[in-house]
């Protein structure tokens, strides 16, 4: 298989996704342009009609960039499209993920009283935990994704991920959590020494007593107390947290979903889309498209004038020109060799996308991207939603 037959798709597929998908996942190694081709795909399916929110979960502010903004907060922000004349009912919406405000909002949500939500928010281990926890920031970004994926405000939502090794926690670093925050097996460790927040030295054996002398030595009894008190106040949470963990991974495995991997054409990067693709894949992830961005384009495949000539060069450039353009053929020689390797390896289709001259960071920018995203695009049909709309009835 060459890469030109899974590309004469990829655009069809990528369409396809944005018109009907309810949650477009991307993702990809780092440096490849991914946080871009989220937010041009983004705009794509709001300038032909659907109301889409791009959201990042990676911590570097590269998406406020690229749209052409200082700062994005945690709340969605409109954009406006007027000057791009989107079709009726278009619009988007950006926002990135603050993992602390995120879980303030869950306990807010999910204690039974005041009381107890003011014990959880000024707990000094849940100040620290609630956005540096392993596994905290990936569980919060899939519980503000299934929220996002029942706003009535929003018919699409793009999900632009952290580079892809880290893009794999989004998948399964809630369970890890899980495992944390387990009360089974807190419970075997806490129990025996506090009651509701309160520390007891009446152990039941010798080994426990020494345990705790230990973890008074190097933690301190201050710290073990607000350890006891943030997981005795969690126990009634843990059945809600894991719950809503298994709907995300149910919708995220849904035909609502789709994921695209962003990648270049280097080995390594495609390396890197190879294992993200194989991950999806035994994890039963509705695939899209691969996105290969910032492809070099092969010099010999000049355009010719209208007479059929190559255009005239000047003959003092002419030796060096040669020597470049040597270079560049070797270079997109290469490029397409490695770009029919993942193709053949995957059989997914590909969308290439050419180097650009300079780096997109403005919504201009962004729309002239979405078209060679998309060279195979078809009108919509229908009002934008209305299919989600019947899907509700």
């Amino acid at each position: 298989m060459t890469a030109d037959e899974p590309a004469a798709s990829g655009g069809t597929r990528l369409q396809a996704a944005l018109n009907d998908k309810r949650i477009l996942v991307v993702g990809g190694a780092g440096g490849v342009g991914k946080t871009t081709v989220a937010a041009a795909l983004a705009l794509r399916a709001a300038l032909d009609g659907r109301r889409v929110l791009v959201c990042t979960i990676d911590p570097s502010r590269r998406l406020a960039t690229s749209l052409g903004l200082d700062r994005l907060s945690d709340k969605p922000r409109a954009l406006g499209l007027g000057r791009l004349r989107p079709a009726p009912g278009g619009a988007l919406w950006a926002m990135t993920l603050d993992t602390k405000r995120t879980f303030d909002e869950l306990v807010e949500r999910h204690m039974p009283t005041a009381e107890a939500r003011r014990r959880v928010m000024e707990n000094r281990f849940y100040k620290n935990v609630s956005s540096a926890l392993a596994g905290s920031h990936e569980y919060m970004a899939m519980e503000k994704l299934l929220e996002l994926s029942g706003d009535d405000r929003f018919d699409l939502v793009v999900l632009d991920t952290p580079p892809t090794r880290h893009a794999l926690d989004f998948l399964e670093a809630p369970e890890r959590l899980m495992g944390f925050l387990d009360t089974s097996v807190l419970r075997y460790f806490l129990r025996p020494y506090f009651t509701a927040g309160r520390l007891t030295l009446k152990v039941a054996t010798r080994t426990g007593a020494l345990a705790l002398k230990l973890a008074d030595r190097f933690l301190g009894l201050q710290f073990l107390q607000d350890l006891s008190e943030f997981f005795l106040a969690f126990e009634g949470m843990y059945d809600g947290f894991k719950a809503r963990a298994a709907q995300v991974h149910r919708l995220l495995r849904s035909a609502e979903s789709g994921f695209v991997v962003v990648t270049g054409p280097a080995a390594r990067a495609m390396e890197e889309a190879r294992y993200f693709h194989a991950r999806l894949d035994e994890s039963g992830m509705p695939f899209v498209a691969f996105v290969v961005n910032r492809v070099h384009p092969d010099p010999s495949s000049v355009k010719r004038t209208a007479e059929g000539r190559a255009p005239a060069i000047d003959a003092s450039l002419a030796q060096a020109l040669v020597e470049i353009a040597r270079d560049e053929h070797r270079l997109a020689r290469r490029e397409k060799r490695v770009i029919a390797a993942l193709a053949a390896d995957t059989g997914e289709p590909l969308v290439m996308v050419a180097e650009q001259d300079a780096d997109v960071h403005d919504m201009r920018g962004l729309a002239e991207l979405g078209e060679p995203l998309l060279r195979a695009r078809k009108p919509r049909r229908g009002r934008p939603g209305a299919r989600r709309a019947a899907r509700r009835k």
